[in-house]
């Protein structure tokens, strides 16, 4: 593999999804005038404000949250500015478990990786900042953090084609966290079922396999190599890497259908009557819905097209065997 080759615009190269460019190109228009609203802010020169979730997948609906981080460039500290509370009076916060709309400080997501200290927010904010992050205050502070929690990764990689384990292994175990604390949460909020059963099989997985990807083709390339193809790879949107893994493996096809079913979810997350059904379906009541069986049936579209992807081409199907397992 050439490791000038680009992620960026292979979703555009592989076919028309109009959902899909239709949240590109709202999210644009959102962050620019977002970064409008915060130019008043004061910062610190270390500090960056980092939206996260559909923003970084650049694939905001109507209905999407504004999750985002205050990043630090350093150590713990006190009197953070721009203070997370008053961001979160100009965006609001979503979600209960502390990990968004708050202050992050780089020295913990790059000298905490494992351990006890790695707790699920850090373990969460590591994770989202590598895959799906987009500054809107701070562009220094944010490249440099990022480009930190990187070299913290590759920092062991000695070795050309191979895979980078540490990285890869941490990724992996982002997954699985996830899908752990999906029963956990299941278990306080049973109503909420079916919305994040959906996100969980379509996004959440798709998310997965966007840094999966370019962690095994590493393993076509020199060490010297993967620091720039991963930032190359990694600044690009998940549909994009997805897209570009389909299209070096010559999967069109596979591809397509993939993400055609992915571009359907995002069109159906815009819709505020769907989200509503889905929000409230038990586990229990999802057999009885069919708007359910619908996100079900694209969610194994996207599930078998990933997973054809990395087990039955090449030279995904070896690197997979190789690194994705054990």
């Amino acid at each position: 593999m050439d490791s000038r080759s680009s992620a960026t615009g292979s979703l555009a190269q592989l076919g028309e999804f109009p959902n899909l460019f239709a949240a590109r190109e709202l999210t644009a228009q959102r962050l620019a005038g977002l970064r409008e609203s915060l130019a008043g802010f004061e910062h610190d020169a270390d500090t960056a404000v980092v939206m996260l979730g559909s923003w970084g997948r650049r694939e905001l609906t109507s209905q999407s949250d504004d999750d985002f981080l205050v990043l630090v460039n350093g150590a713990e500290r006190d009197g953070v500015r721009p203070r997370a509370e008053e961001l979160a009076e100009v965006l609001g916060v979503a979600g209960q478990t502390g990990t968004f709309g708050a202050a992050a400080f780089c020295e913990h997501l790059v000298n905490r990786i494992g351990l006890d200290q790695d707790d699920n927010a850090n373990l969460t904010r590591r994770m989202l900042l590598m895959l799906e992050s987009v500054p809107v205050v701070g562009d220094v502070a944010y490249r440099e953090c990022w480009e930190r929690v990187l070299d913290a990764y590759l920092v062991d990689s000695i070795r050309d084609r191979h895979a980078p384990r540490f990285f890869l292994n941490d990724l992996i175990r982002y997954w699985r966290t996830i899908c752990v604390d999906f029963v956990g949460k299941e278990r306080g909020e049973p109503e909420k079922w079916g919305l994040r059963t959906a996100k969980l099989r379509t996004g959440r997985k798709l998310l997965y396999a966007s840094g999966l990807l370019p962690l095994l083709l590493c393993g076509e390339l020199q060490r010297k190599e993967m620091r720039a193809f991963l930032i190359e790879q990694l600044g690009a949107p998940p549909t994009d890497r997805v897209a570009f893994g389909f299209l070096h493996a010559g999967a069109t096809d596979p591809g397509l259908r993939t993400l055609r079913a992915y571009d359907r979810w995002v069109g159906m997350l815009d819709q505020a009557d769907v989200r509503e059904e889905l929000g409230r379906l038990t586990r229990e009541e999802t057999d009885r819905s069919d708007l359910f069986q619908e996100v079900r049936r694209l969610a194994m579209d996207v599930e078998q097209g990933l997973l054809a992807l990395l087990f039955d081409t090449q030279p995904l199907r070896g690197l997979t065997r190789e690194y994705a397992i054990f």
